[in-house]
Parts: C-alpha cells; sequence; structure tokens
C-alpha cells in the first residue's frame, strides 16, 4: 500500500472500529464511517468507555462527531483479541459512581498539595492573581 500523507491515510480505517482517546481524557471505541481533510471524525455504534482501577464501562453513544482537534490517540481495536480484555466490565451506574468517587479522591489530594505549598511560602499552579504581568 503506498503511503498517503495527512489524514489521507485514514482512508483506509474507514469501516474499521477504533478507538479514539480524546483530549479531555474521554475514550471512545466506534466504527469509522467518515473524515474529512481536518482529521474530523463520525464514528458510527459509538461507546464512551470509562475506566476506574481494574474496571470499566460502556456508555452508548450512537453516532459520534469528533472535532479532529480534539483526537489525541486513535487506533484500530484487533477484533480478534477484543474479548481478552484483563478488566472487569460493570454497569454504568457502577462505574459512573466510582468515576465520581475518584474525582472527589483526586480534589481532596488536589487540596491538601496546595495546602501544603502554602503552608511553605509556594504559590499553588493554577491559582489566579498572582503572575508577573497582573
Amino acid at each position: 500500500m503506498e503511503y498517503m500523507p495527512g489524514t489521507a491515510s485514514l482512508i483506509s480505517e474507514i469501516d474499521k472500529k477504533l478507538l479514539v482517546v480524546l483530549r479531555d481524557g474521554r475514550t471512545l471505541i466506534g466504527v469509522l464511517r467518515s473524515i474529512d481533510q481536518f482529521a474530523n471524525l463520525v464514528l458510527h455504534r459509538t461507546i464512551e468507555r470509562i475506566h476506574v482501577g481494574k474496571q470499566y464501562g460502556d456508555i452508548p453513544r450512537g453516532v459520534f462527531v469528533v472535532r479532529g482537534e480534539n483526537v489525541m490517540l486513535l487506533g484500530e481495536i484487533d477484533l480478534d483479541n477484543e474479548g481478552n480484555n484483563p478488566l472487569e466490565q460493570v454497569s454504568i451506574e457502577e462505574i459512573l459512581e466510582a468515576q465520581r468517587a475518584e474525582q472527589v479522591q483526586k480534589q481532596e489530594e488536589e487540596k491538601n498539595r496546595n495546602k501544603k505549598l502554602l503552608e511553605r511560602g509556594l504559590q499553588p499552579h493554577g491559582e489566579v492573581g498572582h503572575d508577573e504581568f497582573s
């Protein structure tokens, strides 16, 4: 097969099942139906897969349009090994609750980290109001 530059190389992936990781961290799995010169994607029979620890849950999303600038990683699913997943699949409700608990834990850790930095006289990263241009 001849090499095609840019998004044209994705033409060979049409009608294949792909995994797409977005810039915001979401993971989508769906069948690629269309692409354009900006790497905008149309996925069919899309699911959003949420991972927490050794568990995952799938949320059906249907037809999903992804703006090309939001794609961080894209790869073809190996259909022969798709069932060999060492993770435990749980219900949508269970994985969403686990995700919420994980987010609360991360927020607490960030709050504790920022408190320790402030105690040492350091400004936590991402704090507003104390930059050199104010």
